[in-house]
């Protein structure tokens, strides 16, 4: 059975993370529950991601010149990280600020904007819109690179308030025509060069080279500008100082990492809380987060198991609750295809508003690609992690049937907590077993054939679906 501290540290990394094994939950443990969140939540302590074994093993991956390769090559990223938190915050920032490859037609621009999330995800809300403001591939997917002075274009504008920092009801059209007149001038530097060497390239037709930002002074609109009830000659720092500043904005992002980290119904107290914090911390992200896992909302069993794992994170967490792809295997692209099919196709949301979550996630086609996808990589036996599970049953109990065996298994994957009426379930399916004995030299046994068949019965529960 699992313990209540085990169980609640378990909670922590299904949400600030991808879920994680027992050895990883034990080790947390001894930590205690408020060093793991200050350790999750300070990421640049932890061992940095190291580029050499894609390059080593898979140069394509390393190039990004192909959408496949992207998408692989953040898959891998999120399994294998120690820093499970910031891969959790990239995938946030991704789905609200959501940039698609299909109209950028550039997977090394979208890549970029996810490393640019690392960087700042958990910082000042401020820091963090700025830097998209500056970012290439939101300049060309919400068209700000054709936002000129005497002929503004709304797109960013519009989606800055209305999606990604305020909300609707917050603003007028007068304020998003004059928030785009701010970011006039706010484009690409080589974005001519690179239409030319599309059209004369096809094998790479978005081109060898980075985008990068510019500013053109000459093409920004420097007249006087009425925002949010502030007059002046306002650029586009000056529009993101005043938004960072605005209540509306402290709850918009209270509610959003509510959502996202605890629950999918709204709870207002819990979101004030939030929002409150926001302004005392001028809008860091990282005393937003630290006060929300400490706090009890966070902590109560009502909200554990109420949230449908995202595609992206069921694939993931189970490829690490299995020691899969510890080296870029080229198969890894299976992985990213898998959460394609459940719904989410990472790195090109499918529109700016990004995914719709919750139950949105799950429907009778979407249900079978999810158990199916699961139980084919935890049937694995030749998978590290499985293998390690394996060894410390055999370690534990020389004989085991029954009750015993389905608790055992649940601890083995992540100190999974069922229902009274899953349980049963399991428990019937484990009857049939019989009691199962291992010695510590055998290799390859019924007995662990039948641990791998309740292994995979646990995937498909509706607990471990949800997080």
């Amino acid at each position: 059975m699992v313990n209540e501290e085990l169980g609640l540290i378990a909670h922590l990394l299904r949400r600030a993370g991808f879920g994680a094994t027992l050895e990883e939950l034990e080790a947390y443990k001894e930590k205690g529950y408020e060093a793991t969140v200050d350790e999750l939540l300070h990421p640049e302590t932890l061992p940095e991601w190291d580029d050499d074994m894609v390059r080593r093993y898979q140069p394509d991956m390393n190039s990004l010149m192909y959408f496949e390769s992207a998408q692989s090559y953040w898959m891998y990223k999120m399994i294998n990280s120690k820093r499970p938190l910031e891969e959790k915050i990239t995938l946030f920032w991704h789905s609200l600020f959501a940039t698609a490859y299909g109209k950028l037609n550039h997977a090394k621009g979208v890549v970029n904007q996810t490393d640019t999330f690392r960087r700042h995800g958990l910082g000042s809300f401020h820091n963090i819109l700025m830097e998209l403001s500056r970012d290439p591939a939101m300049i060309f997917w919400l068209d700000n690179k054709d936002n000129h002075k005497d002929n503004p274009n709304e797109n960013y504008g519009r989606e800055l308030l209305e999606l990604f920092s305020m909300g609707i009801g917050n603003y007028t059209e007068d304020d998003v025509k004059n928030c785009a007149r701010a970011f006039t001038g706010w484009t690409i530097s080589n974005d001519k060069y690179m239409s030319v060497r599309a059209s004369r390239d096809s094998i790479w037709p978005s081109g060898r080279i980075d985008w990068q930002f510019e500013y053109r002074p000459d093409d920004h609109d420097d007249t006087e500008k009425s925002f949010l009830g502030r007059t002046g000659n306002f650029n586009g720092e000056d529009i993101i100082d005043i938004i960072a500043m605005r209540p509306a904005t402290s709850w918009f992002i209270a509610g959003k990492l509510y959502n996202y980290f605890v629950s999918d119904t709204p709870n207002e107290e819990a979101t004030a809380f939030l929002a409150e914090e926001y302004r005392k911390s001028g809008g860091g992200v990282r005393s937003m987060l630290r006060a929300l896992f400490l706090s009890e909302f966070f902590k109560s069993k009502d909200v554990w198991y109420t949230k449908v794992k995202s595609p992206a994170e069921l694939v993931v967490g189970t490829a690490r609750l299995a020691g899969s792809y510890q080296t870029p295997d080229s198969g890894i692209t299976n992985l990213a295809n898998d959460a394609n099919f459940m719904g989410q196709e990472i790195l090109n949301p499918p529109t700016v508003e990004g995914w719709h979550t919750g139950t949105e996630w799950v429907d009778t086609g979407t249900l079978v690609e999810r158990v199916n996808s699961s139980t084919l990589v935890i049937g694995d036996t030749l998978q590290p992690g499985i293998q390690t599970m394996i060894q410390r049953l055999k370690e534990r109990r020389e004989q085991v049937s029954g009750p015993e065996l389905v608790d055992e298994c649940l601890l083995l994957t992540g100190g999974l907590q069922v229902s009274d009426n899953t349980r049963h379930r399991l428990t019937e399916f484990a009857a049939h077993f019989g009691e199962v004995s291992f010695t510590l030299d055998d290799a390859a046994s019924c007995s662990e054939e039948h641990v791998v068949e309740l292994l995979q019965l646990i995937l498909a529960t509706r607990e471990y679906q949800m997080a």
